[in-house]
């Protein structure tokens, strides 16, 4: 028998189990689609990443896709209140002049154990763990634009 509350007759791990059945947890599995058999990141020559999945497909991400996809808990509540997707840059509103910001440059990028990837950005941010799921998630190619919808 599990160890008990004090106070209380039921033990401790069937109240643990009886909140878990009921909370919808997402099944992280690992794939093999979402297992990398090749990445290269064009760190000095700043135009990106590619990936080559084990399933055979390969993704090219510009910094600037990944910046705009970062998958911290900041840039998405950001995305969320303007209602854009991933990778999708921010809209002027109408009538506003753009300002100038410098291009979106990688000044780092590091392992992040055997599951994702971290970048340091020049604009100083770097919260964003991309995530071997997360990368093929929001891969940028026609194909899984197209799968999507």
């Amino acid at each position: 028998m599990g160890p008990r509350v004090r106070g209380r007759g039921r033990p401790r791990y069937t109240v643990l189990r009886a909140i878990l059945k009921f909370m919808a947890l997402p099944d992280f599995t690992p794939r093999v689609g979402n297992d990398p058999k090749s990445v290269v990141i064009h760190l000095t020559t700043g135009t990106g990443m590619e990936i080559e999945w084990k399933d055979g497909h390969r993704s090219v991400y510009t910094f600037a896709f990944l910046r705009e996809a970062c998958p911290c808990a900041l840039c998405e509540d950001e995305r969320g209140k303007s209602g854009r997707k991933a990778g999708e840059a921010a809209k002027l509103a109408p009538g506003a002049l753009p300002m100038f910001k410098p291009a979106v440059k990688a000044l780092a990028a590091e392992a992040v154990g055997k599951y994702a990837l971290k970048f340091s950005w020049n604009d100083r941010h770097d919260l964003g763990i991309y995530s071997w799921f997360y990368l093929r998630e929001v891969c940028p190619c026609a194909e899984c634009a197209a799968a999507r919808g």
